[in-house]
């Protein structure tokens, strides 16, 4: 499905519309549970289950026990359906998606939208209203896993949007971690310096592209709002925060906003994340609340935590899109770049048409310089389907000797929240699966006729 067209932005942004259209569209791919769930890993069991089945639709659970409000869930856990939501093919996605967030485009201000139906300040917070899941067993407890956090550089005043999970410490006040020392992070790092909080805004609930573009990896120079714009290819649509002035989207489904104070910390974790593990490893800061702005009817957009696929393809999409393009600019013999399931964010297959010797070691190198996440790139010919994992690594099998073919750089920073770290500190390994000089075997095929009467006698079985 392209994205909608048209004079009226608030419609065209709003995620309610935007799922009704979806549904109409696609309504194979849009699950409706009528019946009750659980707010304490039921959803996830929803999820988790239609997975094993092969399933990934999106889900509308209409009665959740324990929190008041519908849920939706699972948008991000089909990559073709991401694919629609740029208004593009499965192949063409990374291109797709480097595209539109190349024409980004600064905000639009208005003066009003659905998010500002309900303005609750000071006194009147009360965060224990907020709709939250518990995703795992070894949650602490429910969990925010689709809060955004917008806060503007009190240097240069460029925004940034990001994702950071967020539990609940008393009626006014959330903790949450800013484990990826991202912007964020150098944003509060400045607000410290000059011995201020930092005004923040915290979106729960915001359209797809909205949620797409505020998991984009670009410079601190730039600001996802922007990249929205460029994703819905008009100005994102903004209104401001009654205290601080803060531009969230106007169709938001609910807005806190507030301060975190560098030298407050309150004690979260552990949680479900991308590694798939439970971890505690937290930046501990505390968001101090001050005022919630929702809509009178507010929805619950979740993304399913841990190493669900709604929650890696959210950050997976946009990093792959990022290292195609430097590759293919780079290096014109790479064909597909994919970050598999298996791997979360620490692993990327490859597939090259390699025309000269040593190409796919430095396609290695390059991705491993690039990604500080990654840990092992495996290149293998354009004659491997890359997102079929049994033929990469039957490409390892019989195309990669160790003695020969194998990369390894040490003590480089990863990601903390690698389990196998020392304290974020990685090793990062690359093999070339692709084949040798004087390779002489000889792939086994089939003959496309033989192939085409299989269909038709099977079409019929």
């Amino acid at each position: 499905m392209s994205p909608v067209h048209g004079s009226d932005l608030s419609k065209k942004q709003d995620a309610r519309r935007f799922l009704d259209d979806y549904r109409a569209d696609y309504p194979e791919d849009v699950l409706v549970i009528e019946e009750t769930v659980s707010a304490d890993q039921g959803v996830t069991a929803l999820v988790s289950e239609l997975s094993d089945q092969g399933r990934a639709p999106i889900i509308m659970c209409t009665h959740v026990d324990g929190i008041s409000v519908p849920v939706v869930t699972n948008l991000f856990a089909a990559r073709e359906r991401i694919a629609r939501f740029l208004g593009s093919s499965l192949e063409g996605l990374h291109d797709a998606f480097v595209a539109a967030s190349s024409r980004a485009m600064p905000p639009r201000i208005v003066p009003d939208g659905p998010v500002l139906e309900v303005v609750q300040k000071d006194e009147e917070v009360d965060l224990s209203r907020l709709p939250m899941l518990t995703h795992f067993a070894q949650d602490r407890g429910p969990y925010l896993t689709s809060a955004i956090i917008v806060a503007e550089d009190p240097r240069s005043g460029i925004g940034n949007a990001s994702y950071h999970r967020s539990m609940i410490v008393s009626r006014t006040s959330l903790a949450t971690s800013l484990h990826s020392r991202g912007h964020l992070w150098r944003y509060l790092l400045a607000a410290s310096e000059a011995k201020v909080p930092l005004p923040v805004a915290v979106v729960i609930g915001g359209h797809p592209l909205f949620m797409l573009a505020s998991a984009a990896r670009v410079g601190i120079d730039r600001d996802e709002r922007d990249i929205a714009g460029g994703l819905f290819a008009e100005p994102l649509e903004l209104v401001t925060t009654p205290q601080y002035g803060i531009g969230v989207p106007a169709s938001a489904e609910i807005v806190l906003e507030g301060v975190i104070d560098a030298t407050k910390h309150a004690d979260e974790g552990p949680f479900g994340e991308f590694s798939g593990y439970a971890t505690s490893r937290s930046t501990n800061n505390l968001i101090e609340v001050s005022a919630m702005l929702s809509r009178r009817d507010p929805i619950l957009i979740d993304v399913v935590s841990g190493n669900a696929a709604d929650h890696l393809n959210l950050g997976r999409v946009p990093r792959e899109s990022e290292m195609s393009a430097r590759l293919s600019e780079r290096f014109p013999d790479v064909q597909a770049l994919e970050y598999p399931a298996s791997g979360t964010h620490f692993h990327c297959y490859v597939s090259v048409r390699q025309s000269t010797p040593g190409m796919a070691r430095q396609v290695a190198l390059g991705l491993l310089g690039w990604d500080p996440y990654l840990k092992l790139v495996v290149v293998v010919d354009d004659d491997i389907d890359i997102r079929r994992e049994d033929q990469v690594l039957w490409a390892v099998a019989t195309r990669f000797q160790a003695d020969r073919d194998m990369l390894m750089i040490g003590g480089l920073p990863g990601s903390m929240l690698d389990p196998s770290s020392n304290g974020g500190a990685t090793a990062r390994l690359g093999l070339d699966a692709t084949r040798p000089p004087g390779f002489a075997a000889e792939r086994v095929t089939v003959a496309e006729e033989a192939l085409l009467r299989a269909r038709e006698i099977l079409g019929g079985h």
